[in-house]
């Protein structure tokens, strides 16, 4: 049986649960590969929202729909009793694959270090993925509710990747950082860059916190961020501020360097679409200079798909979230298989065993949630 065939009937095709407000929908009305299209469309007025995933590769098509029915909740989202007591919070997982196997990604951060070294490259952020079976199939809508209900802050979001071309493929993940959020006249972003992996003792915990929020190679690695986000927003706002130095925030599995950045804008026409793909993406999952670095990354990497790309929703006023597709997994469209990611950004200064163990710590987050 398949795992839709009891699906609730309120079983969202996109969700963004944030503490600050969510977003559900139904429906398909329409759909966009070209974001600057669909861009346009709202800006027009001949849409009411758009929602989806944006792609890591700027040039590959996105996945992104005009919702027939729109549901907003000013918190975040409680997911269905099915998803938490009933038929549909069976899941049984394992795992097949590493893509690249564990010494093979260590060869590559060493690489990707002696290419810093020597080239006008200052960071670049590699990942590596895990394949996951599900008997029986998975309903992806279980995943994000067991993410929603795992996380600190009860993040989690949905994507349909169908407009892409994978058909009934869904993203799913629980993601911490805001790319860019627009309400009214006001632009926030939260980017995170500079991790480390928290520790079940609380003393150890706090020890490894502190560490991070003085660490001169993290707090590098974050400024690159800090800066590309300042370089892109500063000319299409009349203010911005974003502190000198970093806080720490923290996720059940992770310590994170995070900047709050406010502006306002200067054009009220330029919606939360045309922001994220202003700024997507960001040195935190790609590196600097961004086309150096996404070219290193598409020669060692397979295809990334929307890892690393943005997930959210704008409406036609141009209010909107856009969160980095990060701390997730791409579902089949038949529930038997998913692929997760995780990435570490790469200095002169990285240590690539360290690198290694924050890309393990990261992928807990997806496969303590599938019980791996």
């Amino acid at each position: 049986m398949s795992a839709s065939q009891h699906r609730p009937a309120s079983a969202p095709d996109f969700l963004l649960s944030r503490a600050t407000g969510s977003v559900r929908t139904q429906g398909s009305l329409a759909t966009y590969t070209d974001p600057w299209e669909a861009a346009d469309a709202l800006r027009s007025g001949a849409v009411p929202m758009v929602v989806g995933a944006l792609p890591f590769e700027r040039a590959a098509p996105a996945a992104l729909t005009v919702p027939e029915k729109i549901l907003r909740e000013d918190g975040p989202l409680e997911p269905h009793s099915y998803y938490r007591f009933g038929e549909g919070a069976r899941l049984s997982a394992s795992i097949d694959s590493l893509d690249p196997e564990e010494l093979e990604h260590l060869r590559r951060i060493e690489a990707a270090i002696e290419t810093i070294r020597h080239s006008k490259l200052d960071k670049v952020v590699l990942a590596r993925a895990v394949d996951i079976s599900f008997d029986p199939p998975v309903d992806a809508r279980l995943v994000a509710a067991r993410l929603i209900d795992r996380s600190t802050h009860r993040d989690g979001f949905i994507a349909d990747l169908s407009p892409a071309g994978s058909q009934g493929h869904m993203l799913v993940g629980s993601s911490p950082e805001v790319l860019v959020k627009r309400q009214g006249s006001t632009v926030t972003a939260y980017p995170l860059a500079g991790s480390a992996a928290r520790h079940r003792d609380p003393r150890s915990d706090e020890a490894v916190g502190q560490a991070l929020f003085h660490s001169e190679k993290d707090l590098a690695e974050h400024r690159f961020v800090v800066d590309h986000l300042r370089s892109a927003l500063a000319p299409l706002c009349s203010s911005l501020d974003a502190p000198a130095h970093p806080e720490l925030t923290q996720t059940a599995e992770m310590w994170h360097l995070a900047t709050p950045i406010v502006g306002q804008l200067s054009n009220p026409s330029t919606s939360a679409l045309d922001l994220a793909l202003r700024v997507y993406p960001t040195p935190a999952v790609c590196g600097t200079p961004t086309d150096a670095a996404e070219a290193l990354i598409q020669t060692a990497e397979t295809d990334r798909g929307f890892y690393g790309g943005a997930v959210g929703w704008c409406d036609r006023h141009g209010d909107g979230e856009y969160m980095v597709a990060i701390r997730c997994a791409e579902v089949s469209g038949d529930g038997t298989t998913a692929r997760a990611w995780a990435g570490g950004g790469i200095v002169e200064q990285s240590d690539a065993e360290e690198e290694l163990a924050e890309t393990t710590a990261k992928l807990r987050t997806i496969l303590r949630s599938l019980d791996l």
